[in-house]
């Protein structure tokens, strides 16, 4: 998509890498808060504010789940 922010997987795994100095090969569940974190991260990097609702953050158990939700919510805030 055209203007869409280029946020992989592979950029959360290292966001996520800072937080909890655990290695970048280990599994990708994720805890509220290292979700908490990956929000800031990724609202800091690109200048934008998530506007997540809760059941979006409900839904975000692993690293896969919060990539397409916050390149959704990105896609959204570019309009």
């Amino acid at each position: 998509m055209a203007g869409q922010p280029d946020l992989g997987r592979g950029d959360l795994v290292a966001m996520l890498a800072q937080l909890t100095h655990r290695s970048t090969d280990q599994p990708d569940r994720i805890g509220s808060m290292e979700l908490a974190w990956l929000v800031h991260m990724v609202e800091q990097r690109y200048g934008r504010r998530l506007d997540l609702t809760d059941d979006q953050l409900a839904g975000i158990r692993t690293v896969d789940d919060a990539l397409v939700i916050f390149q959704n919510a990105l896609a959204a805030a570019d309009g």
